[in-house]
């Protein structure tokens, strides 16, 4: 018996003019062809002679098992796909049932995965260069994956800012996913934000509405609609949409000279090694500017603020601010040494979002195992020290000395400051918290300086 071998094409977005010529061969050689029965319409004209066989849009595993079944016999099989079939398609089931049947790639059927231009770029295609810069495809589709993971992934996406691709974007059945997605959307995006609501890309049916997205849910959508939604910088202009590449940051007008500070073929003065002097710089210009505040100007953590004030010297300064990470391993040791510091400000933050400030004295504060608890006579409080990743020590000139404990992330879970009394830190207090600095950080060039 001849060896199997199956073919996992994608045929791109149905005209055979996008189909590529890998894809028109693999169909060729193939004696049995599989699809969903509107796939199959779209390739008809490349099937003369062969067996097909057509499934409904629920049977993919069907599909799969009915391909293996085919090649196990000697049969060469075409499981085709519209678009790429490696991307919301047929290649990851069809792997998932050779491999749960014990298939591995040097047994007695061969595989191939045939890509395709995808869903994404051929909408993309039609209506300008909306994926110019970093985007994401997310699938509103819950019949397989849970709608809080669905969610998460817009609300990743979203903030992220990513030029967003959105897959499966509403059915007969599902109409409120894409109403949801709007919402988190809109949080982090202008209402105006240019959207594009493509149809059956280059095949008969084909329809484009170019909307923005607080209309997008309002728009005719369906399940062979892809919805584009761009980032905060796409634009709209003569009924393109447009997402820029980025040389504006860069060059004056795109096409002009080089921005002051800027070189060609280098990274950006914001790039990784250049954007924490450019932190630096803000707060040596904007010395009233909270860390918060700065970590929100730069769309950054906290921790990354802290780290990048580490980094100043003599001649690239963070304004008043000096800041220097606790030694790994000395974590509980500073929260320790947190109670030798007087009267304090304890303030909590959690992920969600919420904040809380109270006054404390240092002595209400203890460590028990993975915790650090506050208590006083009319309050009890738990800190989850597993959250911390790391603690920073920070000062501002003589009245703000502060230690911050941060996740792996660099999120600020608590703050613990020195306590001012009109306006004046405690000289023994501060003293013992540069005591404790020297002690538990290895000390930055501005640190040492700070303290001579």
């Amino acid at each position: 018996m001849s060896k199997g071998r199956i073919f996992l094409v994608g045929f791109g977005p149905g005209a055979e003019a996008h189909m590529t010529q890998r894809a028109r061969e693999a169909i060729a050689a193939s004696d049995v062809v599989i699809g969903y029965a509107t796939y199959i319409k779209l390739v008809t004209p490349l099937l003369s002679g062969k067996r097909v066989i057509r499934k409904g849009m629920t049977e993919e595993i069907d599909r799969c098992v009915e391909a293996h079944a085919h090649a196990r016999e000697g049969r060469t099989v075409a499981l085709i796909s519209s678009g790429d079939i490696g991307i919301y398609g047929m290649a990851g089931p069809t792997y998932e049932v050779l491999l749960q049947a014990g298939w591995h790639p040097d047994s007695d059927i061969e595989v191939e995965v045939v890509p395709g231009a995808t869903a994404l770029s051929a909408c993309a295609a039609l209506v300008g260069a909306p994926l110019t810069h970093d985007f994401c495809a997310i699938s509103l589709s819950d019949l397989l994956t849970p709608w809080p993971v669905i969610a998460r992934r817009l609300e990743a996406a979203a903030r992220a800012d990513f030029v967003v691709a959105l897959y499966n974007p509403k059915s007969g059945r599902r109409t409120g996913q894409i109403v949801e997605a709007q919402r988190i959307l809109l949080r982090h995006r202008a209402p105006d934000t240019p959207v594009a609501v493509v149809k059956s890309a280059y095949r008969p049916k084909q329809s484009i509405q170019a909307t923005r997205l607080a209309d997008m849910a309002d728009c005719e959508i369906g399940m062979l609609s892809t919805v584009l939604i761009g980032n905060r910088s796409t634009y709209r202009q003569a009924g393109l949409m447009i997402t820029p590449r980025g040389y504006a940051n860069k060059y004056d007008g795109i096409t002009g000279a080089l921005k002051s500070g800027e070189r060609a073929g280098r990274s950006l003065s914001m790039g990784l090694d250049g954007w924490p002097a450019c932190v630096r710089a803000y707060l040596s210009a904007m010395p009233s500017s909270s860390l918060s505040a700065t970590a929100q100007a730069f769309d950054v953590s906290i921790g990354e603020v802290l780290s990048a004030i580490g980094g100043a010297s003599a001649t690239d300064p963070a304004g008043g601010y000096v800041a220097a990470g606790a030694r790994p391993g000395t974590e509980i040791a500073v929260l320790e040494a947190a109670r030798r510091w007087g009267r304090l400000r304890l303030a909590m933050h959690h992920e969600s979002g919420i904040a809380g400030e109270l006054q404390c004295a240092g002595d209400d504060l203890y460590t028990s195992g993975e915790q650090m608890e506050l208590v006083t006579a009319q309050l009890r409080m738990h800190i989850d020290l597993t959250r911390i990743h790391r603690i920073w020590f920070a000062r501002c000139g003589e009245q703000r000395r502060s230690v911050y404990g941060v996740d792996a992330a660099g999120a600020g879970v608590f703050t613990l400051s020195l306590d001012a009394d009109d306006q004046d830190i405690d000289p023994q207090a501060a003293q013992r918290f540069d005591q404790d600095w020297r002690t538990l950080t290895h000390p930055t060039e501005m640190e040492l300086l700070a303290h001579g």
